[in-house]
């Protein structure tokens, strides 16, 4: 597919979101801002046996912030909590099917990092340093 096309899918999540909106009892749910672009993002997940059963999310951000978290939320139900633990850059580039640039790089990344921390959070672990923090 030619990039052009990624784009407008992107664009077109950020027109449409998928996913967005609060879950009622979330077992999971962080919120994260990215302070050079003004995104701010909130991720709820339910989770059940180990399994992603449910992936929402709450903000406002740039299209390119909004479109990861909508394509995001799509793609984490049904997947394992150690399948979203160990998610990283490559998967976000994958998944948009673009390279967003080292500028836009934080705005597609975010959702991922707040996915990870709500996860944290509910494994009662301590969310990764920020010298490697999230698995992005």
């Amino acid at each position: 597919m030619s990039t052009d096309i990624y784009a407008e899918e992107i664009v077109a999540h950020y027109e449409h979101p998928h996913n967005k909106g609060k879950i009622a009892g979330a077992d999971a749910e962080f919120h994260d801002f990215n302070p050079l672009c003004g995104d701010d993002i909130t991720i709820y997940l339910k989770i059940k046996d180990g399994k992603i059963t449910d992936a929402h999310f709450d903000g406002t951000g740039c299209a390119i912030s909004v479109g990861s978290a909508s394509m995001l939320t799509d793609i984490l139900m049904g997947k394992s909590v150690k399948e979203l633990e160990t998610m990283g850059v490559h998967d976000i580039v994958e998944m948009l099917g673009i390279e967003p640039g080292p500028a836009r790089m934080k705005c597609a990344t975010l959702p991922l990092k707040a996915a990870q921390k709500a996860l944290f959070v509910y494994m009662k672990k301590d969310p990764p340093s920020a010298s490697n923090e999230p698995r992005v």
